[in-house]
């Protein structure tokens, strides 16, 4: 039995680089899987220019692929974060601290660097995830929260309260669990107006639902220098300390770095009516898929590398046995 399996491998492989069919079915297979999880619509257009210069066709224009990636739900249009790289965030508006002290943000700026992340204090799904990520990373920096740069933490639902801010700060300073970081990192709230002149420069859109009472809104933190110029942002839930690292060194000296891809994951809610997943979590399994693929398509490379070496070994036996005969 073992042999028979050696030489399907080795016809499988044989096959798989002589058959030119084959090939293009394998990348239209994996081409289909990337479209049906979502692949982002700018990657896809670069992969179909590039296969359409190969002599590949993509489905046909105004197919169901092209209708579905331009289809955005109700829930998340007109939400998103714009990269506003050097902007000025307005200085002048007024917030509550923690503590219900009227403050101004300039109060927070001057000498060091900030990393400002946007949350509200009821959210069920994400915001925690921005708010745990964003410990993690700071927790394994040798920077400390208000030495090297300081921590806002704004939210963006007037109805937040200093109470809450007082909560979410007690626990988040427990996990970074360092030494003057209370005096770096602030939790705020303020009202509507404030709000939204700091959302607006800072390119981030959001919408309320009244009927859940609750934010559709996506997952970033934002580094700004010491005059309050927005210098990076990074996406998602968890970033990576070397990188937020070097984001704080060219923030603290007026540098503004360059704009990122913009792989957003979105905070909506769960329907029980329809049993449908929330945005978040179909975004999170699209990730996992993707992942999946990755993996599934290493393996496959090493496998047919490896039926490729046994052929070549097998075939040099061969011919060396029909020469001695």
């Amino acid at each position: 039995m073992v042999w028979k399996f050696d030489l399907l491998k080795q016809h499988s492989v044989r096959s798989a680089r002589c058959n030119p069919t084959l090939k293009r079915a394998g990348i239209a297979v994996g081409l289909s899987v990337m479209f049906a999880l979502g692949y982002p619509a700018a990657a896809r257009g670069q992969i179909s220019k590039l296969l359409k210069a190969k002599g590949f066709q993509g489905p046909p224009a105004g197919g169901a692929v092209a209708q579905n990636s331009k289809t955005v739900p109700a829930q998340l249009q007109n939400v998103g974060i714009d990269q506003e790289l050097n902007h000025q965030i307005p200085l002048d508006l007024v917030f509550h601290d923690e503590t219900g002290k009227t403050v101004r943000l300039g109060d927070y700026f001057g000498t060091k660097p900030v990393i400002m992340s946007l949350v509200y204090f009821n959210c069920p799904q994400l915001c925690p995830m921005v708010e745990d990520g964003l410990v993690m990373s700071l927790r394994e920096l040798k920077f400390d929260v208000g030495k090297q740069f300081n921590v806002l933490t704004v939210s963006f639902d007037p109805n937040d309260t200093p109470a809450q801010a007082y909560s979410k700060k007690a626990a988040y300073l427990s996990m970074y669990n360092r030494r003057g970081a209370s005096d770096g990192w602030h939790f705020l709230t303020g009202d509507a107006a404030s709000i939204e002149a700091l959302t607006q420069a800072l390119g981030y859109h959001y919408k309320y639902d009244p009927k859940i009472q609750q934010f559709s809104h996506a997952a970033a933190i934002v580094v700004l220098t010491p005059q309050g110029k927005i210098a990076r942002y990074f996406y998602g839930i968890t970033y990576p300390s070397g990188q937020v690292r070097l984001a704080l060194v060219d923030a603290s000296h007026g540098k503004i770095g360059n704009p990122v891809d913009s792989v957003l994951l979105f905070c909506s809610h769960y329907d029980p009516t329809t049993g449908k997943y929330s945005l978040l979590i179909t975004r999170v399994l699209f990730l996992g898929a993707l992942l999946t693929v990755v993996l599934l398509a290493a393996f496959l490379m090493i496998l047919f590398r490896g039926g490729s070496k046994a052929q070549a070994r097998a075939f040099a036996t061969g011919k060396s046995l029909r020469a001695e005969r």
